[in-house]
């Protein structure tokens, strides 16, 4: 009888796979987490610190230390986390060496509001809570608070944060009333009447020109009012 020598050839390649499959597949199932580990991306302000994030999963797991990595549905880890309202988004993997890593980006707050109850407006205007970790240096919001000037004022904010000068310097906003703004500097003493929303970008360029003059004829300290409200017009009210 003739032997296929290809194809004994082949069957002993197949068991071969198939018995390394089963011992990796073994070895694999024996693994343990041998550490947890907990990372912050980006911004180093800690809203929720490295305590709270192990504590909320041992709330949900228990020890995680020596568990078998079988038992770890990582997605839904990430879910527990993101139950924080300071976290923003969660990644959780495992590394070769069986450490279990979770990479927590948290909300950044852009506004404080200071009403009836308290609370940061996040960069997505959306209300985060205050922290008892870290507070932000962020403008203070004070004023009729309501859901649509919240909005307003977020669109504000947005733009103060795209601008060096503004971010540093403007440090409240007032609401007067729905779709009336004013602005508290940092350095100065006057108020900025920004009125609504509308044409910021105009608005801001008109008010840089007037700061850039008056701070070169050194006369910043006798405005009272800087009005932004009128059409391409900056009108001032002196002490």
């Amino acid at each position: 009888m003739r032997i296929n020598r290809n194809h004994i050839k082949i069957t002993a390649l197949g068991l071969l796979c198939i018995g390394l499959y089963a011992f990796a597949d073994k070895r694999s199932k024996q693994k343990t987490i041998s550490k947890l580990k907990i990372e912050f991306v980006g911004e180093q302000n800690l809203y929720v610190n490295h305590e709270t994030v192990n504590k909320l999963l041992i709330q949900n797991y228990g020890s995680l230390t020596n568990v078998p990595q079988e038992h770890i549905v990582l997605n839904t880890m990430e879910k527990v986390i993101e139950t924080n309202e300071m976290v923003k988004s969660a990644q959780v993997y495992l590394t070769v060496n069986g450490e279990l890593t979770s990479k927590i980006v948290q909300r950044r707050p852009i506004g404080r509001v200071e009403g009836n109850t308290k609370f940061y407006l996040d960069d997505e205007g959306k209300r985060m809570p205050l922290s008892g970790n870290h507070s932000a240096r962020v403008p203070i919001i004070t004023g009729k608070i309501t859901g649509k000037s919240l909005e307003d004022v977020y669109t504000i904010l947005k733009y103060i944060n795209m601008d060096d000068f503004l971010r540093k310097n403007v440090i409240g906003i007032h609401i007067v009333e729905e779709e009336k703004y004013q602005l508290k500097f940092r350095m100065e003493d006057f108020v900025v009447n920004l009125g609504g929303v509308d044409d910021l970008e105009e608005k801001f360029s008109n008010f840089m020109a007037f700061y850039t003059k008056a701070a070169k004829d050194k006369t910043l300290e006798s405005y009272d009012i800087v009005s932004l409200e009128y059409n391409n017009q900056v009108v001032c009210t002196k002490i």
